[in-house]
């Protein structure tokens, strides 16, 4: 069984993540984990990247992030084509991780833009984490060191937390971090009693 975790920048979806991870019956992928270690190792990737960004995209042949960043950022086309060269390398990549867990009661897929990449096909069950609006920005700006208006912009290429939920089997409001271990050891019990009445 393959069960998707989502949720914006800032929602705290890693914390939901390690919460998870504290469960030796399943197995996580974190899909942009994965991406990134991809972007620096995949020749493929980084010829792709290279020929459609210019060769500053690497420096010392590691990925530079802020300068890819700020295309991406500002232009929804550049980040589709960016999704177009890096999410079909992570696909095969799950595909292997999958074959190699199939002993576990489930795989928790971690993916930012689930819904967005149309990755949502691939799972059985669907959790999305959400928080308010500012204490999202608040997360982001203190973590990253950037600006309210860099946290918006990226805000506004995801999909509303609200479509999200829409086509969830859970939501998981995470700011009490004790009531969100609970609600995540919760939706554990039940996926595991589902997993095994297959």
């Amino acid at each position: 069984m393959i069960v998707g975790i989502t949720g914006g920048i800032g929602s705290g979806k890693s914390t939901v993540v390690s919460f998870f991870k504290e469960f030796d019956e399943i197995a996580v992928y974190l899909a942009d984990v994965e991406a990134k270690k991809l972007m620096n190792s995949s020749d493929n990737i980084k010829s792709k990247l290279k020929r459609e960004f210019g060769k500053k995209v690497y420096k010392n042949n590691q990925l530079n992030r802020g300068y890819l960043s700020a295309i991406v950022f500002k232009s929804k086309e550049k980040l589709a084509i960016l999704n177009t060269i890096v999410h079909p390398e992570v696909a095969k990549h799950f595909q292997k991780f999958i074959s190699k867990n199939r002993g576990k009661a489930y795989i928790l897929y971690e993916n930012a833009i689930l819904f967005e990449n149309k990755n949502d096909v691939f799972c059985d069950v669907i959790i999305t984490v959400t928080a308010p609006l500012k204490v999202r920005i608040d997360r982001v700006v203190k973590r990253d060191k950037t600006t309210r208006e860099s946290v918006l912009q990226r805000i506004q290429n995801q999909w509303k937390d609200d479509k999200k939920k829409l086509q969830s089997n859970y939501s998981i409001e995470n700011i009490n971090l004790d009531e969100v271990k609970l609600i995540v050891k919760k939706i554990h019990q039940k996926l595991i009693s589902n997993s095994f009445k297959k």
